[in-house]
């Protein structure tokens, strides 16, 4: 009777997986849900995901005060089914999210490196994520706290919205400010061009 059990449970886990697939989905790579109040699940593996670039100097509002004197990184990711299907047809598929990592700069201090910076401590994670069925212009923002799991949306009266819908180059995000994407939009022309400095 064991053994059957097993045998069961391996099958419902072959019929998931299989479905997931049918969808263009790899296991590991489902889509980040919301709480049952609307909060945004932060994605346990979310540096497992594709880094589409790093800034410095890019955060504004409270994150941007709260990392100080120096300019701080951002670390923007995305889950790589969403990478995919941006790569394939230069837009980004419903339920994409992105993770922003904000983080100190570090002045380095040794001889012969000049004036460089690395990457200090963790100030703040935001996403955002297409989905529109959810958000009425498609798009929503979030704070995901570092001590908690989820994280409310930013109200939508927040410059974040008006800005990337104003400055964004495809759709709400700043493809302009990450070569490889950027490439790949003006392949599909799906580039719209605006200004890199705002």
């Amino acid at each position: 009777m064991f053994s059957t059990i097993r045998l069961r449970g391996f099958a419902i886990a072959c019929v998931a997986l299989g479905a997931l697939a049918l969808a263009g989905v790899r296991a590991g790579e489902v889509p980040s849900i919301y709480t049952h109040d609307g909060q945004l699940v932060k994605p346990a593996a979310y540096r497992e995901w594709v880094n589409i670039g790093t800034g410095l100097g890019m955060a504004y509002g409270p994150a941007r005060e709260k990392a100080g004197a120096h300019p701080p990184f951002t670390n923007v990711y995305v889950s790589p089914a969403s990478y995919r299907g941006f790569l394939e047809r230069g837009v980004w598929p419903e339920q994409t999210v992105f993770v922003l990592e904000i983080r100190r700069s570090v002045p380095v201090n040794a001889a012969g490196v000049g004036n460089g910076h690395y990457q200090g401590d963790l100030v703040a994670i935001e996403a955002e994520v297409k989905d529109s069925a959810r958000f009425e212009k498609g798009w929503g923002f979030f704070n995901l706290p570092q001590d908690r799991e989820s994280g409310a949306q930013i109200p939508t009266t927040a410059s974040c919205y008006a800005c990337h819908a104003t400055n964004a180059a495809v759709e709400n995000t700043f493809v302009q400010f990450y070569p490889v994407l950027r490439d790949v939009a003006k392949q599909h022309r799906t580039f719209k061009d605006v200004a890199t400095t705002f």
